[in-house]
Order: structure tokens, then C-alpha cells, then sequence
């Protein structure tokens, strides 16, 4: 009972003081009785009056990091997600080796659903705390929530071997290895109508994709109907792992209908680059009565959950290469698989726009365009099932009548299935 009356004495002392320090704006109390009450009103849910306290304590002790660290916390269980990054950043930038600190953080980008950056910064503070278990377990739902599952086993999977009575890991492996689903199918299907010319084109594709350790394996059936004849085309493709930060892309397909390009090759190679940029450089081929190379990359930049890439083409010509190019923006919600998207294009390229050109290569890959494509995708709260819309415009010079021009509106749904 004593006990009782003197944390009442404490915090109606504190909230008097506190009352006449705000309008002095400096504190000149105790700062560490000031933060074990200031601490007790956080946790009784006084939390508006637990902040504005430990805000004043900091406008004399701006460096007490226990304090600033604790307030960046409030705000985090408030949902003030980026107020508190804020002051986090703050904290870790002064004094990088605060393991809570860290673990705090990165659970504010994970509750944020931000799972990109809570990523970057699992990496960040596993170099000032190498394999420390704490944070190689939310560095694991970090990655689960970035949509790279494997990986996230692969790291729980690594606390387990040093400690296998980590409980927490243990329950977490457990639940993962229940959601895991290595295998989809899905369909996809999309029209393109024309202002003047051509008839309506439609494209359709069925694909089943398999995720191993070695990477991603999709096979699809491409179905079009063009210029009122239909085509198909099998195709596949790879994305091997090289190492870590380091991948490929490899692509085959074939077809016997003009619709199609008789082969079609791609290769390339992507890197992760430091400063969360990544850059790729790869080929295409496709060969119909004559053979198109098509030279390509890429460089992408994420920052938050926002992912921001440039990606050119260059074909080569026997009177000069053709060039085009796209900038593709995606905002991306709680995973990999949610996300709005805008595609800025310019330029034709035989890679995007499939077309036999029947010997006319050389002239058609000059014509002008410009496009629009906005999209969104989304999955259902299981994240079994994952749709995605898109709606585009494209702005077309026409080939045999160079000079002008029709508009292309084009609509595109899909829908994707996952299971083990």
C-alpha cells in the first residue's frame, strides 16, 4: 500500500512539474526519475501524456538515447510508423551498436508494411551484430514478407542449427513451412482495341511456375488472336540462382504460327548494387524469316516500398539501331504480390510488340509510340490467390502510312493460384 502511494506521489509530482517545465519548454528536472514515470503512463495507456513528457526530457538531454529510443516505440504501437523512424534513425545513426534499438526499428518497418526497407535494415544491424538470433528472426519475417519465402526458411533454418531449442524459431519454421506454396497456375488475358485499322487483338496465357532452390521454373501456353487468325506459342522460363545479390534470366520459346516469332531467345543477368539500386544486361532474340537481336537492361532503385526502373532496348539495323525504352514506377503494399503500378514507354521494340514483319524489320522497329500502362495487383488475405488488372494507352505510328497515327487501348485481368 505504501509502495502504491508513493508511485501516485511520483506521477502527480512528475505531472505538476512536467505542467510548468512545458511552459518554461526546457526541462531541469531528474531525467531518470522523469522516464521510469514517463515509462508507467506509456504503459497504462497515458500515451499522449507519456510523449509530450519524454519530449521535454529531450530538450535538455537530447542524447538519451534509453528515452528517444523508448518515445520512437510509442509512436511505433500508435501507428505514427514514419514519426518513429524518425527518431529511430536518430538513435542508430549516434549509436549503431543498440541491438534493441534495432529489433524496434525493423519491427516498425514490418508493421508498417514496409517489408523492403524492414529488410535492408535487418541487413544493416546483422554487420554490427553478426548471426545474433534476434534479429536473423525478424530479418526471416522480413523476407517472408518480401515474398522470398525460401529465404526466410533458409535463416530461421540457420538459428535452428546453432540453437535448436529456440522456441521462437522453432514455432516460426513451423508456421512458414504451413504457408509455404512452391507451386502456381494462373491465366492471364488482355485485348487491345484499335482506333482505326485493325480489328480487336487478343492475347491469352496459362502458365504453371515451380519455385526451387535453384530458382523459379514457368512454363506458359501463349494463345493470340490477331489480324483474325489465332497462333499459340510454348515458352519458358528460368531464373537461376549464381550467388548471393547475383541471378539470370533465361528464356526459350517456340511457335509454328506468324503470329509468333518461330524462336524466341533471352538471357540476362541481374545484380544487386549497394544503396538498394540493382542493374541488369541481357539479350533477346527472335527469329522469324530473319533473325532480330535485341539488346536490353535495366537499373531499379528501391526506396521504401517504392521501386523505381529504366529499362532501354537497342536493336540493331542496317541503317542505324533502333532505340526505346521504359520507366516503370511500383508502390508496393504489405508484400511483393500487392502492389500499384505505372509504366511510362517510348519507342518500339519488337520485345514488347511481337509482330512477323515479314521482312520489314528494318523499317517497322523506327516507327514512333508512346504508352501509358497503369495497373494493380492484389491478393486475397491467405495469399493463395493473387489478381492484378492493368489498363493501357498507346499512341502508334502507323506502319504502312509513316507520319500517322492510331490509339491502342488495351485491358489486361490475370489470376494466380498458389499451393505446396
Amino acid at each position: 500500500m505504501i509502495k502504491f502511494t508513493v508511485k501516485i506521489f511520483l506521477i502527480v509530482t512528475f505531472l505538476l512539474n512536467t505542467q510548468i517545465y512545458s511552459q518554461q519548454k526546457v526541462f531541469t528536472g531528474n531525467p531518470d526519475t522523469a522516464f521510469e514515470v514517463a515509462r508507467k503512463l506509456a504503459f497504462d495507456g497515458n500515451r499522449k501524456q507519456a510523449q509530450d513528457s519524454l519530449l521535454l526530457i529531450l530538450t535538455k538531454y537530447p542524447n538519451y538515447h534509453d528515452i528517444r529510443s523508448f518515445l520512437a516505440s510509442t509512436y511505433s504501437w500508435d501507428g505514427e510508423y514514419k514519426v518513429a523512424k524518425k527518431e529511430f534513425s536518430y538513435v542508430l545513426d549516434k549509436d549503431p551498436d543498440r541491438k534493441s534499438t534495432w529489433i524496434a526499428a525493423i519491427n516498425n518497418e514490418l508493421w508498417s508494411e514496409s517489408p523492403f526497407n524492414a529488410l535492408k535494415l535487418s541487413n544493416e544491424a546483422l554487420k554490427h551484430f553478426p548471426n545474433n538470433e534476434e534479429i536473423l528472426l525478424v530479418k526471416a519475417k522480413a523476407e517472408r514478407n518480401s515474398q522470398y519465402p525460401e529465404e526466410s526458411l533458409k535463416t530461421i533454418q540457420s538459428i535452428l542449427k546453432k540453437n535448436p531449442n529456440n522456441e521462437e524459431a522453432i514455432a516460426y519454421e513451423k508456421n512458414l513451412k504451413q504457408s509455404l506454396r512452391f507451386n502456381a497456375i494462373g491465366v492471364s488475358s488482355s485485348v487491345d482495341l484499335y482506333s482505326e485499322v485493325f480489328d480487336p487483338m487478343q492475347y491469352h496465357t496459362l502458365k504453371y511456375s515451380r519455385l526451387t532452390k535453384y530458382g523459379s521454373i514457368i512454363a506458359k501456353v501463349n494463345f493470340n488472336r490477331r489480324f483474325q487468325d489465332n497462333g499459340a506459342q510454348f515458352e519458358v522460363d528460368l531464373y537461376p540462382k549464381i550467388t548471393k545479390g547475383l541471378y539470370a534470366y533465361l528464356n526459350v520459346g517456340f511457335s509454328n504460327s506468324y503470329l509468333y516469332p518461330n524462336v524466341r531467345f533471352g538471357a540476362e543477368l541481374h545484380k544487386s548494387l549497394p544503396h538498394s539500386f540493382e542493374a541488369s544486361l541481357g539479350i533477346r532474340t527472335l527469329k522469324y524469316s530473319s533473325t532480330t537481336n535485341i539488346y536490353t537492361g535495366s537499373i531499379g532503385w528501391y526506396s521504401g516500398n517504392s521501386y523505381l526502373s529504366f529499362r532501354p532496348y537497342i536493336t540493331p539495323g542496317d541503317s542505324g539501331d533502333s532505340k526505346s525504352g521504359t520507366l516503370n514506377y511500383r508502390k508496393y503494399k504489405s508484400d511483393a504480390d500487392n502492389y500499384f503500378s505505372i509504366l511510362i514507354g517510348m519507342g518500339y521494340s519488337p520485345e514488347l510488340d511481337r509482330f512477323n514483319f515479314e521482312g520489314n524489320e528494318d523499317e517497322i522497329i523506327k516507327l514512333e509510340s508512346q504508352k501509358l500502362n497503369i495497373g494493380y495487383h492484389f491478393t486475397s488475405s491467405s495469399k493463395q490467390n493473387a489478381w492484378g488488372t492493368q489498363f493501357g494507352v498507346t499512341h502508334q505510328e502507323i506502319s504502312f502510312n509513316p507520319g500517322n497515327f492510331f490509339w491502342i487501348y488495351s485491358l489486361s485481368l490475370s489470376w494466380e493460384l498458389k499451393f505446396k
